[in-house]
C-alpha cells in the first residue's frame, strides 16, 4: 500500500522550486541582456543561491528520513534513485550546449544523487548525524587554509576530485554542489526529519491552508519542475530575442 505524503513537507519544498524559479528566471534575464547583474560575485545573488541549495538538501534530507521511516524498499529507492541520476545526466549535456565551457559536471542533481546514497546508509546513526553534519561543515572552514599548509593538496581543485568539495579555488562551471559542505546539510535534513519523526510528528499531518496547496503540489512533482522550468524559460526568452531581432 501506498504511504501517504505529507503536505507540509511538500510545500516546503514547493517554497525551494519557486525561489529557484525566481532566480534562474532572473539569471536568464540576465544571460539574453536583460538585467546587468553579476550572478557570480554579487553577495545578493550569491547568498540566494546558497539559500535555495540549503533549503533544498534540507528538504532532501527530511524526505529520506520519512522514507526510511515509512519503510521504503530498497527497489523503490533505487529507482527514484536512478531518477535523478539520469536527470543530472541530462543537465550536463543540456549546459554543455549553453555553456560549453563551464558546463555542470556536478551541480544539485549530481551531488544529491551521491548524498541520497550516502544518507541513506547512514540513517541509523541517529542523533550523530547532527555531529556527522556539523563536522562536514567545519571541514569545508579548514579546507581552503589547508592548502596554504600542505601544497600538494593542490590535486583537489582538479575536476576529477573536486566533486568532493576539498578546493582553495571554484571550478569554472554553472552550478557545483560537491559533498563539502552540501553533505551536512542534507545529514542535518535527515537528522531534523528523525527527531521530528519522533518528538513532533504533528507539524508534518496536520492540515495546511488551502492556499499552500499549489506549493504542496510543486513539491510533489519536484524533479519534473526542475528539468523542464529552465527549458521553457530560456525558450521563451529566446523566441522573444527573435521577434525582437
Amino acid at each position: 500500500m501506498p504511504h501517504p505524503r505529507f503536505d507540509a513537507l511538500d510545500a516546503l519544498r514547493g517554497v525551494a522550486i519557486v525561489w529557484m524559479t525566481v532566480y534562474h528566471l532572473a539569471f536568464d534575464l540576465n544571460h539574453f541582456g536583460y538585467l546587468a547583474q553579476n550572478f557570480y560575485l554579487d553577495p545578493f545573488w550569491t547568498t540566494q543561491r546558497t539559500l535555495i541549495v540549503s533549503l533544498f538538501l534540507f528538504c532532501a534530507g527530511l524526505g529520506q528520513a520519512v522514507a526510511v521511516a515509512q519503510g521504503q524498499s530498497t527497489q523503490r529507492f533505487w529507482k527514484r534513485w536512478s531518477q535523478v541520476a539520469a536527470c543530472a545526466l541530462l543537465v550536463t549535456a543540456g549546459s554543455w550546449w549553453m555553456y560549453p565551457k563551464s558546463f555542470i559536471y556536478f551541480g544539485v542533481l549530481h551531488g544529491i544523487a551521491v548524498m541520497l546514497v550516502i544518507t541513506r546508509f547512514t540513517a541509523g546513526w541517529g542523533r550523530w548525524l547532527w555531529v556527522a553534519g556539523g563536522v562536514v561543515l567545519a571541514i569545508k572552514l579548514i579546507a581552503a587554509p589547508a592548502h596554504n599548509v600542505w601544497a600538494g593538496a593542490d590535486f583537489l581543485n582538479e575536476p576529477a576530485f573536486n566533486w568532493l568539495g576539498l578546493i582553495s579555488r571554484k571550478p569554472i562551471t554553472e552550478d557545483y554542489v560537491p559533498l563539502v559542505p552540501w553533505m551536512g546539510v542534507m545529514w542535518w535534513g535527515m537528522a531534523a526529519g528523525q527527531w521530528v519523526l519522533r518528538h513532533r510528528a504533528a507539524w508534518l499531518t496536520r492540515p495546511l491552508p488551502a492556499s499552500s496547496a499549489p506549493l504542496a503540489w510543486l513539491g510533489r512533482w519536484s524533479l519534473s519542475w526542475y528539468m523542464l522550468h529552465q527549458p521553457v524559460m530560456i525558450g521563451a526568452l529566446m523566441a522573444l530575442s527573435w521577434l525582437k531581432a
